[in-house]
């Protein structure tokens, strides 16, 4: 049972990301909207426009004994300050993805909630892709079988949207941006136990020279299996959004709006088949699979609500729950990121066991 007294929560930051939080919050069903804080003075004045309550300054948001919690949703370069400051203040708190830039400085700000008491959680809303969710109940169903490789891509065409995620002493570009996002996901399909012992990466920079606009990242697990994932923002057509292969068949879906499609393995030793026409020539390597050997369908498209972020913050917060995202799964994430950047800065693969 959630409490009957909604938690109050402030949001620090009132920019595209800040008004998105603020919006959740309003819907809530847990927790209730306190107000915001911004030191930009016109999105001061827009959310006193959308009839939110502003505070005058971050310190008098710790000052408010009614705010139980804060969620910071400021550029990435301002988290670490801002959360500590919170924590030591007795306020539990949220923060956007990337929680920090580095593991170090991220364990500086877990160490001020272990010493806190209070709940520190990131805010990783991409958990609750549908696409996302099809492909890790696929693969952790065993329905195809042990997963081989597994590729995640995200494809645009309109470059790095010009605002701070444009600069590095920001913490701009797309790795930090998306690329947290989609190693969250792929690392919740893959499981915490299953160590990465080898990453590559390479960076992309078509239309920013200061931070990445896309990369290639691969990752090589500890039981032999592969991932690529893949951010591109000059990209006028798209590949897949997942594809995986598995001992006992492969799944993709093309666009996230879309089904999994699944085809499963039902017979590998098959009668020989006859050379099919391929393009300029004759093959059998190629050649269709024999429909007896084969089922294709499409898997059940799974129900999301990300509205349970919040209401599982929310327990977290009265100690009914632990929080969703955790310290761990964020450190390890950031471990991942650390090595792709080693990797493109070295042109080479680094050896790791994270």
């Amino acid at each position: 049972m959630f409490p009957m007294k909604k938690t109050r929560i402030a949001v620090i930051g009132y920019g595209g990301q800040g008004k998105w939080h603020c919006n959740q919050l309003l819907k809530s069903d847990v927790a209730e909207l306190a107000g915001t804080f911004d030191i930009d003075p016109e999105k001061q004045k827009q959310a006193h426009d959308a009839g939110i309550f502003t505070y005058d300054s971050f310190e008098a948001v710790l000052a408010d004994p009614t705010v139980e919690a804060v969620t910071v949703v400021t550029p990435n370069n301002c988290h670490k300050d801002l959360v500590i400051r919170a924590l030591q203040a007795g306020k539990n708190v949220i923060c956007e993805k990337p929680v920090e830039m580095s593991v170090a400085a991220f364990d500086e700000m877990a160490d001020a909630a272990a010493k806190s008491g209070k709940v520190f959680t990131v805010h990783q809303n991409r958990r609750w892709d549908v696409d996302f969710l099809a492909m890790k109940s696929i693969a952790q169903s065993g329905e195809i079988g042990d997963l081989l490789n597994i590729e995640s891509r995200v494809h645009g065409s309109r470059g790095i949207p010009s605002d701070w995620r444009c600069h590095k002493q920001y913490g701009g570009g797309m790795m930090l941006d998306w690329g947290v996002h989609m190693i969250d996901q792929l690392l919740q399909i893959t499981g915490k136990d299953n160590r990465i012992r080898r990453v590559w990466c390479e960076t992309t920079h078509y239309t920013n020279s200061e931070v990445d606009d896309g990369f290639n990242l691969r990752l090589f697990f500890e039981n032999g299996a592969k991932a690529c994932i893949e951010l591109g923002t000059y990209n006028f057509l798209a590949l897949p959004r997942f594809y995986m292969q598995c001992k006992q068949g492969t799944a993709m879906i093309t666009d996230w709006r879309e089904n999994a499609k699944v085809a499963k393995l039902k017979a590998w030793n098959e009668k020989d088949v006859l050379p099919e026409e391929f393009a300029s020539g004759i093959t059998k390597t190629m050649a269709a699979r024999d429909s007896i050997t084969l089922d294709t369908y499409e898997a059940p498209r799974p129900t999301s609500d990300v509205h349970d972020f919040y209401r599982n913050f929310c327990k977290a917060v009265h100690g009914e729950a632990k929080p969703i995202v955790q310290i761990s799964e964020v450190r390890r994430v950031l471990q991942v990121m650390e090595a792709a950047f080693e990797s493109d800065r070295l042109h080479q693969s680094i050896e790791t066991n994270i």
